[in-house]
């Protein structure tokens, strides 16, 4: 009585919670929001109908630069993220066992703190009054006190603070499982340690340092603390301009077609780093 059928019943049962949770916590969100976007701000509230209106707007003048400042930041966050932690976790994973768990437990420390106690902690850190500046004045490196927040520097390391983490654990289990007689032989061959690393450990972790990139990015695409509370109004991204026109403005159907856009972004930029993952699995 072992047959094909129940088999293919007893799978599908298997798939039906999670296709159930990524309708109900996916697909319908995104539609409701799908479909507002098409909606028509009026005095009554909002009215129904399929017009491009809401993208139109969208692609204005100031909201273009917004879209462009925040794929550069999260761009750029992204990539200083991704620079710092490489070598970090390298150095860590050629570490023994037992140190390597300690700085696993750090990292996942860091990652427990919330967003908004990170951006105060920055600010304060980089204010006038109480910030490092004074500790570079008493050491006398500075002149005078200096406030280092808000602004682009200041956004973009709370950013990059933030993403250090997510970084490193993402890297660890590819650098984990590196072969150390690659950067070794390399080595042996007249290689320098800085040449063997770039030449040698580098290349061969290329998929996953691609999809760490991607990874941090979309994480940075929808920042929505820390500009407010490290950046100055013209370093807001589209996540802040989203709750803005939908809480200040009451403009929903607005506020829905950018974060449609921003969901379609996210979502391609996810497809992405499948793909590679899908390469790297094909090229084994």
């Amino acid at each position: 009585m072992i047959g094909g059928k129940p088999k293919g019943l007893a799978q599908n049962a298997v798939l039906f919670y999670p296709a159930l949770m990524l309708g109900v916590f996916f697909v319908v969100p995104f539609a409701t929001m799908l479909a507002m976007s098409f909606f028509r701000k009026s005095d009554q509230l909002y009215e129904r109908a399929f017009e491009l209106t809401n993208y139109a707007q969208f692609l204005t003048a100031f909201f273009g630069k917004t879209l462009g400042f925040s794929l550069l930041l999260a761009g750029a966050a992204a990539v200083v993220s991704v620079i710092v932690a490489f070598p970090f976790t390298y150095l860590m994973t050629r570490q023994p066992r037992r140190v390597q768990v300690r700085w696993l437990v750090f990292i996942l420390a860091v990652l427990s703190l919330s967003e908004v106690i990170i951006g105060f902690a920055w600010a304060t850190l980089l204010s006038r009054t109480a910030g490092l500046s004074n500790v570079l004045v008493w050491l006398g490196l500075l002149g005078t006190p200096q406030a280092w927040s808000p602004g682009f520097p200041a956004l973009l390391l709370g950013l990059c603070y933030v993403g250090f983490p997510y970084t490193v654990l993402v890297l660890y289990p590819a650098l984990s499982r590196l072969d150390p007689e690659l950067p070794e032989a390399s080595r042996m061959l007249g290689a320098s340690p800085l040449r063997s690393f770039f030449d040698v450990v580098v290349p061969v972790l290329r998929n996953a340092i691609i999809s760490s990139l991607i990874m941090v990015f979309v994480f940075n695409l929808g920042a929505y603390v820390l500009p407010q509370v490290l950046g100055r109004p013209q370093h807001w991204t589209l996540s802040v301009h989203i709750t803005d026109q939908a809480i200040q403005n009451s403009n929903m159907p607005f506020a829905a077609a950018m974060a449609v856009f921003l969901m379609l972004v996210s979502v391609a930029l996810v497809a992405l780093t499948l793909l590679f993952g899908q390469e790297k699995r094909l090229a084994r």
